[in-house]
């Protein structure tokens, strides 16, 4: 089992960027594809991006693809999402969520989640 704390989420204007990060505890980082998910009020979780756990692939929605970045740091224990060019359906609450499997984009495919961190996207 892994611990996660994402940190990074907050306010911003309609195509502002935040990067959100999310922090490991727990057993070994490198073991797990990290995943980043996101629920907007009334909506049901929805894929964002995974990276492999080299860091070596990355997978992104098509609703992100080309504005959001997701990396990883082993070394410290981390995962980013890079979110550029925000818009206002972006608005939802993100989770990093993680599974010692191959990237999946399925929320029930991940064994361990953080708590999540709000991002709202104000026009």
């Amino acid at each position: 089992q892994v611990q996660l704390v994402e940190s990074g989420g907050g306010l911003v204007q309609d195509g502002g960027s935040l990067r959100l990060s999310c922090a490991a505890s727990g057993r070994t980082f490198s073991m797990y594809t990290m995943g980043w998910f996101r629920q907007a009020p009334g909506k049901e979780r929805e894929f964002v991006a995974a990276i492999v756990r080299s860091g070596s692939v990355t997978y992104y929605s098509d609703s992100v693809k080309g504005r959001f970045t997701i990396s990883r740091e082993n070394a410290r224990n981390t995962v980013y999402l890079q979110m550029n060019s925000l818009k206002p359906e972006d608005t939802a609450v993100y989770y990093c969520a993680a599974r010692t499997g191959l990237a999946t984009v399925y929320s029930d495919d991940y064994s361990d989640w953080g708590q999540g961190t709000q991002v709202t996207v104000s026009s």
